[in-house]
């Protein structure tokens, strides 16, 4: 997993300059411009990693909070290039530091932890500045990198966990349709289970049957084909469900749905009793189907 500039080194190589060239104020100026340079490199990296953050976000809500973390990092990188050239005279070249993410939950951890790295790099060179504008624009890509961290951790917090064993009351229709994973289990009791489900286009839920659990579907995002049967190669029952429809699927009833929109189909499933371990979190249906090969 690629990761952003690393701003350890960054600011140990910032810090080491600065010192070096605290009375020359020449080299002092040019210590500040390469800290600038590299924060040029910093930013650019971070915008990369927000736009495909939102390329993948699972909701409207999630796309919209991340195009305003983009926004201001977009805000910080056109600061730092129009003072980089008016103090060189030069337009800025540097290289984009691409960051892969394994899936969106870990991207938005990843997000989370720069911002707040970013935040404590651009105080720490603003308290070195040599001079009230470089502190001031540190200062300001210190608060505005703060402030990201603050959106990302709160949508890190909003992922979903196995509450099962007590009490919880959630916005399930929120929570569904911010689930990016297959299948994640968020209440896992005695004798009731709640997981939330997204669907890629074009795939489906997948053929099977529990033979003594009743299950609900409900459909919070897109639509699909809902067929069933008593018999596996026949399953002489079908019907389209989109957003708002609910699916009973009775025990011992061969059952699938399938995406047949445009979108991801967001569901959450009600089983009676459970039908998977506590806190089950499955990203994909390939891991899904491995999982279900070694029970």
């Amino acid at each position: 997993m690629n990761q952003i500039p690393n701003t350890h080194e960054m600011n140990t190589h910032s810090n080491t300059e600065y010192a070096a060239n605290a009375n020359d104020p020449q080299q002092a100026v040019q210590a500040s411009i390469y800290a600038l340079h590299q924060s040029l490199t910093r930013q650019a990296s971070i915008l990369d990693l927000y736009n495909q953050l939102a390329h993948a976000a699972p909701s409207a809500q999630h796309r919209i909070l991340i195009l305003e973390a983009a926004d201001s990092a977009n805000v910080q990188l056109s600061q730092f290039t129009d003072f980089y050239r008016s103090l060189t005279g030069l337009q800025p070249l540097y290289i984009v530091e691409r960051t892969t993410f394994h899936c969106y939950d870990d991207g938005i951890s990843m997000a989370c932890g720069a911002g707040l790295e970013g935040s404590m790099y651009y105080r720490q060179l603003a308290s070195i500045a040599p001079y009230p504008f470089f502190q001031h624009l540190f200062l300001n890509a210190s608060s505005a990198e703060r402030e990201n961290a603050e959106r990302f951790a709160s949508l890190d917090e909003e992922r979903a966990a196995d509450q099962g064993g007590k009490p919880y009351v959630v916005n399930i229709e929120k929570v569904t349709e911010q689930n990016n994973t297959y299948r994640t289990a968020i209440w896992t009791g005695a004798h009731l289970q709640v997981t939330v489900m997204s669907i890629k286009v074009g795939e489906d839920i997948g053929l099977e049957v529990h033979p003594t659990t009743d299950q609900f579907i409900r459909i919070e995002e897109g639509k699909g084909l809902v067929q069933m049967g008593d018999q596996r190669d026949r399953l002489d029952f079908q019907a389209d469900a989109s957003e708002g429809y609910a699916i009973m699927v009775p025990a011992g009833k061969w059952h699938n749905v399938t995406n047949t929109g445009n979108e991801p189909l967001k569901v959450y499933v009600i089983y009676g009793p459970p039908e998977h371990p506590f806190g089950k979190v499955e990203e994909t249906r390939s891991q899904a189907e491995q999982d279900g090969q070694e029970r």
